[in-house]
């Protein structure tokens, strides 16, 4: 429900953004809304995909590396990720605008501090950098194949649900791992 609903956001503002849709009829806008909501189920299953292929990675990074040498390769790579957004694509690549990949870059890195924050404070410290990895270099993972498109609008489309699916699992995440007491 919480990709259909950021889908349903994003979908309408853009809409009011861009000038609209001349919509017919209330049923024109009631089915509007329900492809709508039908896209952000997809984008949070989608989301749940990225989530469980972080889970895997993770499990694996922390078998082959000491903890904190992997918190560190984490941070790293998702520096690396942000600095690939922001300014490769429009320096090497040549054919985007830097100001849309780095308003781009700023959201993601905004929102992946905001969600860290929460995070640590819901669990801990050492908590800070993974879920700073999973909200940015898992997020731009994600996002790559709307990003070949060049479209800004379909880009804000799709983030705006996957942002919030993969806000929601990670910090949730301690919650579902909590330990049984019988």
């Amino acid at each position: 429900m919480i990709g259909a609903g950021g889908a349903i956001i994003a979908g309408l503002a853009l809409q009011t953004a861009n000038g609209g849709i001349d919509f017919r009829s209330t049923a024109d806008l009631l089915l509007y809304a329900l492809i709508l909501l039908g896209y952000g189920v997809l984008v949070s299953v989608y989301a749940q995909l990225g989530f469980f292929a972080y889970l895997i990675l993770n499990y694996m990074g922390t078998g082959v590396f000491p903890r904190k040498v992997w918190r560190y390769i984490q941070l790293i790579l998702a520096l690396l990720a942000l600095f690939e957004l922001i300014f490769l694509r429009t320096f090497v690549g040549g054919d985007r605008s830097a100001g849309s990949d780095l308003l781009l870059g700023l959201g993601i890195l905004l929102t992946a501090l905001v969600v860290s924050w929460f995070k640590m404070r819901s669990t801990n410290a050492s908590a800070w950098i993974p879920t700073f990895f999973f909200m940015t270099a898992i997020t731009i993972v994600e996002i790559i194949g709307v990003l070949r498109i060049g479209v800004d609008n379909a880009t804000l489309f799709i983030l705006v649900p996957l942002i919030a699916c993969n806000a929601f699992q990670i910090l949730m995440l301690h919650r579902i791992l909590k330990p049984v007491t019988h």
